[in-house]
This record gives C-alpha cells, sequence and structure tokens, in this order.
C-alpha cells in the first residue's frame, strides 16, 4: 500500500510493499536493481547507436553509399527485433537475470570484435550478431521488472530504466561522434565495447537475482499458445500497437529533421544537427515522471495525454524559427518517453502468463515500427517535404490515441 503526504505543497509517496516477496522500495535492494538495470539499458543503446556518428565515416573507408552505410544501424535494429520473439520465451524457462547478463556480455564481446574487422561484410554480420545479443536485454528487463517490483511503483522503475535507454543512445551517438573526430573508427568501437563491458560487469554483480520467477517448460506447443493467447488480449494488442507507432513516429521524426534544417531557410551543418539529439534526455525526466501520473490520472489518462504532447511538439516545428522547432522536439521527446514507459509496463501489469514472451512482443513492434513507418516515412518527405512528414506521423497518433480512448478502463487501469 501507499501514502500521500504533503509537505511544503510537495506531495511525498509512502510506499510499503504488501507482499515481501516483491523487493521494498527504498531498500538497499531496490537501490541495486534500479542501478543495475539503468547500466544495462546504458550499455545496450550505447553499442546500439554509436555507429550512427560513424555513418559517412563508413561510406569513405568502405566506399558506400549512405543507404548502405545505414545498414550497420539496421541490420542491428532489425535482427535485435526478431531476436525478441525467442529471447522473452528463453527467459520464461531459464531465468531472467542469466539471459540479460549472457547477452550483455555477448553483446560488448561482439563490439570489441567488431572493431578489429577490416571487410564490410564483416562488420555488418557482427553487427547482425550484435543485435541478436542485445534482443536478450531489451526484452527481459522490463518482464524482471515487473516481477520483482511492487506493482504501484513499476511504472517508477521502468521509467528509470527507459531513461538508462535515453541516456544510453545520447551517449553511444555522442561519444562516437567525438573518439571518430580524433581517431579511427575502429578505435571508438574498441572504447565503447570496453565502457560497455565495464558496465556489464557491475549489471551481474549487481542484479539481485529473481524472487518471483517460475520456470515454465520450453515447449513450441505452449510458445504457441501463449502467443495466440498474448495477442487474443484486446489491451495487450492495442499496448503491442501503441509500441510501434510510438517508436515508427520517433524514428521518422528524427531521420527526416535533419534534411529540414539543412536547406533553406536554416543551411546548418550536420555537427549542429548531431547535437540535437540532446534532446533525448527530456526522457529521463519524462519516463519517471509518468509513474507519478499514473498514480493520479490512471494509464489510459496518461498515454493519451503523452501521445497529445506529441503532436503538439510536431505543430510547434512547422514555424521557420529555429527555436520553435527545438522546443517542438523537446515536447515530442517528453511525451515520447512519457508514453512508452506507461505502455511499456501496462504490458507488465496486464500480462498474467510468460510475462517474457509478452514484453518481447511489445518491443518486436515497437522496433518493427521503427523499420517500417521510419522507411514509410521518406515518402511523405518527397511528397510533401516537412509538412507531409507531419502530417503522416499526426496522423498515426490520432489513430493511437483513438484506439486507446476505447479501452475499457474498468477491466485495464
Amino acid at each position: 500500500m501507499f501514502h500521500l503526504n504533503k509537505n511544503n505543497n510537495n506531495v511525498i509517496i509512502d510506499f510499503k510493499c504488501d507482499n515481501k516477496k516483491y523487493i521494498d522500495c527504498g531498500t538497499n535492494k531496490f537501490k541495486k536493481v534500479i542501478i543495475a538495470l539503468f547500466l544495462a539499458g546504458l550499455a545496450t543503446f550505447s553499442i546500439l547507436y554509436c555507429v550512427q556518428p560513424i555513418l559517412p565515416t563508413f561510406s569513405s573507408e568502405f566506399h558506400l553509399t549512405p543507404a548502405q552505410s545505414s545498414l550497420s544501424l539496421s541490420v542491428t535494429t532489425a535482427t535485435m527485433a526478431i531476436g525478441m520473439l525467442f529471447t522473452g520465451s528463453l527467459s520464461d524457462t531459464f531465468g531472467r537475470k542469466i539471459v540479460m547478463s549472457i547477452s550483455l556480455l555477448l553483446a560488448t564481446f561482439l563490439t570489441i570484435l567488431c572493431s578489429a574487422m577490416h571487410t564490410w561484410i564483416e562488420v555488418i554480420i557482427l553487427r547482425m550478431l550484435t543485435g541478436l545479443s542485445l534482443s536478450g536485454v531489451a526484452a527481459v528487463a522490463m518482464t524482471y521488472l515487473s516481477e520483482e517490483i511492487h506493482p504501484v511503483v513499476l511504472p517508477f522503475a521502468i521509467g528509470l530504466y527507459i531513461s538508462g535507454n535515453t541516456i544510453g543512445g545520447f551517449s553511444g551517438r555522442f561519444l562516437s561522434s567525438v573518439l571518430v573526430h580524433y581517431c579511427s573508427w575502429e578505435r571508438s568501437l574498441l572504447i565503447i565495447g570496453l565502457v560497455s563491458l565495464f558496465g556489464s560487469l557491475l549489471f551481474l554483480f549487481l542484479l539481485p537475482s529473481s524472487n518471483n520467477f517460475h520456470s515454465i517448460s520450453l515447449k513450441p506447443s505452449k510458445i504457441i499458445k501463449s502467443f495466440f493467447l498474448q495477442c487474443s488480449d484486446h489491451i495487450l494488442s492495442v499496448l503491442f500497437f501503441i509500441g510501434f507507432i510510438l517508436m515508427g513516429s520517433f524514428v521518422t521524426l528524427f531521420n527526416y529533421v535533419g534534411y529540414r534544417l539543412m536547406i533553406q531557410p536554416f543551411f546548418l551543418n550536420q555537427i549542429v544537427i548531431g547535437l540535437l539529439s540532446v534532446v533525448y534526455l527530456t526522457g529521463a525526466y519524462s519516463s519517471p515522471k509518468s509513474s507519478e501520473f499514473i498514480l493520479k490520472y490512471g494509464r489510459k489518462n496518461v498515454l493519451i495525454y503523452s501521445l497529445l504532447l506529441m503532436i503538439s511538439g510536431i505543430i510547434m516545428t512547422q514555424w521557420d524559427i529555429l527555436i520553435f522547432i527545438i522546443f517542438g522536439l523537446m515536447l515530442f521527446s517528453s511525451g515520447f518517453f512519457s508514453a512508452h514507459s506507461v505502455s511499456s509496463s501496462w504490458v507488465g501489469y496486464r500480462s498474467k502468463v510468460a510475462k517474457g514472451q509478452a514484453s518481447s512482443l511489445y518491443l518486436c513492434c515497437y522496433y518493427l515500427g521503427s523499420s517500417i513507418l521510419g522507411t514509410f516515412g521518406g515518402i511523405f518527405w518527397s511528397l510533401g517535404n516537412w509538412f507531409g512528414i507531419s502530417i503522416f506521423i499526426i496522423t498515426i497518433l490520432l489513430i493511437g490515441i483513438k484506439i486507446v480512448h476505447q479501452l475499457d478502463t474498468s477491466i485495464s487501469d
């Protein structure tokens, strides 16, 4: 149970976990879980996105077109999405911590190994394997939290984990862009791999073993049965779709905002445009903050408000005023990370069996949205430049608001 106390006009939430199997809030064990999964998110998304600033270097080094160079990122996210269909089920059998630990350590070693490659095909193969490895962390972390942390504070814990993902994505981009300026791309990947290895070892040391995990047999028939059970749940299927449009709209926006800022009336260079990734850090605040709003307004309402915040951010970018565009991107990012925190924690709360598989399905849809909508958005850029992109994103977000609004909160929240 929890109590709300007012002190100097501030709301203080005092949680007390009723079930002794759950990790109590405010204890050292709770702090270890948060720190460990924060490090896991930091390492995972540093490894995932560290190649983005290196794409021009890849083009020069291996004589590639920009599209060919981008494969170093796109194949990683693609195999990551595919891997999530299996790693969640593996964790349902072998345990959450062991799957996450092996996956994270394997990804760091593959990144270090990738720094020693000399041909493009070798880089692509290792990045594909890296994506498969990372799927074991991304698919299982939220399931671990949903089992070990009291449901009342689960959104807050997941929000902090997503903050680590946010900072990791920014750190990977920023660190590699600085490193590649002063040394080779090989040295950049090596350093990022070593830093991630250190974080992975800390994760392995800090994360407590599961208390509430119950292994289920790894039988294909049961996996298929639970798969259809998850998809037949109306609320879960809506949340899977929300994950799809969230990441799809986010990637579409940031894929093409750079093109807008490179042409008139801005004519910004690539370095300045790259600094816009700082707006990602708004997620470090909005993700955990959304848990406080859930307690006040409910999951459904907070999710709708977050999607509306994303739309308002896009509208702000319609003016040819740079400060308006930056503020609009901040609003959009805040809404995105808040919505992702709400929907992902809702999946953990809603699913009753094979939680690892449910989380995996959500994240698989999430990253497929990045690949499908992010690519499809290029058609709207060709048709109407930034206005076309904006209409495309606003449309899919309005569809998301409509289906969330129709959810029956009496059985879902």
